[in-house]
């Protein structure tokens, strides 16, 4: 490998990302060291803040893991991994007494005992939450304090990665540019352990509820370095952010659904019960489906609370208040008006059960991953959890590699708010990034078909060889794009987030399994397209 004057050395694990996945494996680590690597400071810019429902945990009387390993099992769609859901399920209590003992304010009731929602397809009540929609946020403000206690975390904020380092086949660490500065040679961090725990790729998408920042880099650059992903095609669309044209879309939580809230559209006619026996409560590809139709045939759609919260939304579901006022929406008298947006990835990079990609060196966590957890179709608020969970498995597994010892400094890395969100502007801003968006809202979204997609491709490949300038972050974006499309394309069925109109049926013949595919076969497909 080439030696870089401008190296550094994690003393420890190295973290990439730091939403839950990444900060819950840090804490697990201690009191080895760790290096935390985030583009904006703790708490800014990672998807799990914005997580509104909670975490699905069968701790309540009655309910079991098994069940909530089935209820898993059936929203997706048929390939799920058995074992994988059943150990995840069984971890969950332990996990949620962790994120309870590092302050996460879990609402209770009177006896100290959890307060549990209920969201789609769930069948018990089992969502663990926190203030009716600020679990991610209060989850995250809990673990963030608890970072900044435990001196084995360095964080160094202000800094993005761009491509992994190998040698001889193994992940060394990450090749990274302070925010905002595109012109100075990158730093080369070294570490024995590399995590990427750095989020799915929602902001590919011209309608999502994820932060701007959460483009597919993770995946991609994992890819551009030769990992297996799998299950790319799986791309979940919610389908209640709220229409404000805002980007990115503000979410309008299941948990209102889950209270009995009703979908309607703009002749008042309630089309949910005609779909599906579960109505609002269907799993959320169908419901995103539906809203989909009815806004394609000239529809509007909105959630309407008013009968089942009035008032009682204010102080219930007081994220969802807050965004709906802000848009001049009042939702204890009005309807809030909705559309299905990308919000959740259910592929990503290849792991195991210890959370190991097919590259020697590299862990990977949270929305990066594709642990088989999800399936076609990821059940509510399984995402906390698995995060969390894979966090845990990953910490024990590394945890040998390194001794205790002390951090040395990081000099010279700051985060400067100006430069950073200069820097995150001009990136959403470029004609090139919003080309990649409207070709994967327009083709490679709720709904696809052979054509479309084999345009999406080609457009993509455009896109690279006409870019003015074509950076690693860009190259990551265009590498999850093409995956997307390419296994999109791939698979002839349709199931779960994936739905083919030229292909309408599932097609357990042939299609029950998850699907694999490197970024030379990716790539292969798209020249062929």
């Amino acid at each position: 490998m080439t030696t870089f004057d401008n190296t550094l050395n994690a003393d420890g694990a190295l973290i990439v990302g730091a939403g839950l996945a990444g900060l819950f494996t840090a804490l697990k680590l201690a009191p080895r060291p760790v290096t935390v690597l985030s583009p904006k400071p703790l708490g800014f810019g990672a998807s799990s803040a914005w997580a509104q429902g909670g975490v699905a945990a069968a701790v309540g009387e009655g309910d079991s893991s098994h069940a909530h390993a089935v209820d898993t099992e059936m929203a997706g769609a048929g390939i799920v991994d058995h074992g994988t859901a059943e150990s995840v399920t069984s971890e969950a209590a332990a996990r949620i007494e962790d994120l309870a003992r590092w302050g996460t304010p879990f609402d209770r009731d009177d006896f100290g005992q959890y307060e549990l929602g209920r969201e789609a397809a769930h069948s018990a009540n089992r969502i663990v939450k926190v203030e009716g929609d600020r679990a991610g946020w209060a989850i995250m403000q809990a673990i963030i304090a608890q970072v900044r206690r435990t001196p084995s975390i360095r964080v160094v904020e202000g800094i993005t990665a761009l491509s992994l380092a190998r040698d001889n086949g193994r992940i060394v660490g990450v090749f990274c540019r302070r925010l905002g500065d595109r012109y100075s040679e990158p730093i080369f961090i070294r570490a024995r352990a590399t995590v990427l725990a750095a989020g799915g790729l929602g902001g590919l998408y011209a309608v999502t509820t994820n932060p701007p920042g959460v483009r597919g880099h993770a995946m991609g650059m994992a890819a551009r370095s030769g990992a297996l992903i799998a299950d790319a095609e799986f791309v979940q669309f919610h389908p209640t952010a709220i229409a404000t044209g805002a980007d990115p879309a503000p979410l309008a939580t299941e948990a209102l659904r889950g209270e009995g809230a009703i979908l309607v559209n703009d002749l008042g006619e309630r089309f949910m019960p005609a779909i599906h026996p579960d109505a609002e409560l269907a799993p959320r590809d169908v419901v995103a489906r539906a809203n989909f139709r009815q806004i394609q045939s000239g529809r509007k759609v909105f959630l309407d609370t008013r009968q089942v919260l009035g008032e009682a939304i204010l102080t219930r579901f007081p994220t969802v208040s807050r965004y709906c006022l802000d848009a001049g929406i009042d939702p204890v008298t009005g309807m809030i008006p909705v559309t299905p947006a990308a919000h959740f990835h259910m592929g990503g990079v290849k792991v195991d059960e210890r959370g190991r990609s097919s590259l020697p060196g590299l862990w990977v966590c949270g929305e990066a991953s594709c642990t088989g957890l999800h399936g076609a179709n990821r059940l509510a608020s399984n995402s906390l959890l698995e995060a969390t969970v894979y966090g845990a498995r990953i910490a024990e597994d590394i945890g040998g590699l390194e001794p205790a010892r002390e951090l040395t400094p990081f000099k010279g890395i700051e985060w400067n708010e100006a430069e950073g969100e200069k820097a995150e502007d001009v990136l959403r801003g470029t004609v090139a990034v919003q080309d990649l968006r409207r070709i994967m809202t327009d083709l490679v979204g709720v709904e696809r078909n052979a054509d479309g997609l084999r345009q999406a491709l080609r457009g993509i490949a455009h896109l690279e060889a006409t870019a003015e300038q074509v950076t690693s972050a860009y190259l990551n974006m265009t590498t999850s794009a093409t995956l997307v499309a390419a296994v999109a394309l791939k698979r002839t069925e349709s199931r779960g987030g994936h739905f083919r109109t030229d292909y309408p049926q599932t097609d357990d013949r042939n299609w029950e399994h998850h699907t694999t595919m490197t970024l030379e076969e990716a790539l292969a497909i798209r020249a062929g397209a």
